[in-house]
């Protein structure tokens, strides 16, 4: 069978690499949200990425030493792989094609990159297992996530860096109870004005409690879960780590 081969469409390959890529990087979500390494030559298929535990100051007495402090460090060590997928293009589709194939297909190849990148990121969430709130059959509600936000503040973790990221389904719901009137409990359903109107005016909740909120439907469903039971997530950008 005969078909296009790096030889014949030699001066395309590189094109439509680059436009998945470009397409790849605009397109994940996940990736802007999380810590990026960059992977050097020879450098392994697996990222080592030290943890140092927090330290504490003492008050010092004038004309007194210090004692030296050791800091052992854990580590996170993660395996890189490989994503990828393949096409055949004939020369008839490239020549009879009203568009542009090679554009096509990397805009076509890129979004299916940023899917795979998003969908494995989001899997971890089932990995945040110390800070938990709400369940399987729980409502979101601004109240929880007012609630997941705090967890993470009383355990020391930056605000800066803090995002949520939720499937479209539960981000329906968020909306719903900030959208209803009538309550005027603190975090209650209607009770945040102005995150209400923005909701209702531009479809989305862009901050809430200082941190922002990303929708994406890669979120995964909840193991054990039943149809509609979306993990979602808040978290520091340093939680979760990408190498390319």
């Amino acid at each position: 069978m005969a078909g296009s081969t790096s030889v014949t469409l030699n001066d395309l390959l590189p094109t439509i690499v680059q436009e998945a890529m470009f397409v790849a990087n605009e397109r994940s979500i996940m990736r802007g949200l999380v810590k990026n390494y960059t992977l050097a030559p020879t450098q392994g298929k697996t990222i080592s990425v030290p943890i140092y535990p927090v330290q504490t100051a003492a008050a010092l007495t004038e004309g007194n030493e210090f004692d030296n402090t050791a800091v052992s460090t854990d580590v996170a060590t993660f395996d890189v792989g490989q994503v990828g997928l393949r096409t055949l293009v004939t020369d008839l589709a490239l020549n009879a094609s009203a568009s542009n194939v090679v554009a096509d297909l990397g805009r076509l190849f890129g979004e299916a990159i940023a899917k795979k990148i998003d969908q494995d990121l989001m899997g971890k969430f089932a990995s945040f297992t110390t800070n938990v709130v709400g369940s399987s059959s729980t409502t979101i509600t601004p109240a929880l996530v007012m609630q997941g936000i705090t967890k993470l503040k009383n355990s020391g973790v930056p605000t800066d860096g803090l995002v949520a990221v939720l499937h479209p389904s539960v981000a329906y719901d968020l909306k719903a109870a900030l959208t209803t009137g009538g309550n005027t409990n603190a975090y209650g359903a209607g009770a945040i004005g102005d995150v209400a109107n923005e909701a209702m005016r531009m479809g989305y909740v862009g901050q809430l409690f200082g941190v922002p909120v990303f929708e994406s439907s890669n979120a995964p469903l909840i193991a054990g879960g039943a149809a509609g039971d979306y993990a979602g997530g808040i978290f520091h950008r340093d939680a979760l780590g990408f190498g390319l």
